[in-house]
């Protein structure tokens, strides 16, 4: 409860510094935030080894918000998506804390190896990021970016496949 909890607030945090007041129930009512209350449920239930509950809270998520996260993915406190709809994410992805993900990303494995994210990431709508890969903290990933290498802190990668911006 502690961790979704933490999750709001972050939400609220973020439509702050966009320059928009939001309060802890608008950022509790916005979109995204039932996806990411039956996902922290999911793990609840995983984590008490309770399968079959588990189980319905992730299909529910699947049928209620369009959003697909992997039972045993990981994300620490923070995780926001702004619009769950076709985010599919694998069951070995690992995130750090104040993740950002808008809708129709797509966080997959290859080969059996499933990107890490850094703390403080943003990924922007109908970004892939594929394969054993990881996104360094205060990384942004662009919209539709197809992102397959590696991702060094404090960088912003865009296109296909991503490349880094660099900043004159």
């Amino acid at each position: 409860m502690k961790q979704f909890i933490d999750d709001i607030r972050q939400k609220q945090r973020f439509y702050q510094s966009q320059g928009f007041y939001t309060s802890f129930l608008r950022a509790l009512s916005s979109d995204g935030t039932l996806a990411v209350m039956l996902y922290r449920l999911t793990g609840f239930f995983i984590k008490y080894r309770l399968s079959p509950l588990a189980w319905l809270t992730h299909k529910f998520n699947v049928l209620a918000t369009g959003c697909v996260i992997g039972v045993r993915a990981k994300f620490d406190t923070g995780f926001i998506l702004l619009h769950p709809i076709g985010v599919v994410i694998n069951s070995k992805v690992q995130g750090g804390r104040n993740v950002v993900i808008e809708s129709g990303v797509v966080i997959g494995d290859e080969k059996g190896q499933a990107p890490v994210l850094g703390d403080n990431v943003f990924i922007g709508s109908g970004a892939k990021v594929i394969g054993g890969i990881s996104i360094g903290s205060n990384a942004k990933v662009g919209a539709n970016a197809v992102v397959v290498k590696d991702v060094p802190e404090n960088t912003t990668v865009v296109g296909i496949p991503a490349k880094e911006i660099v900043r004159k």
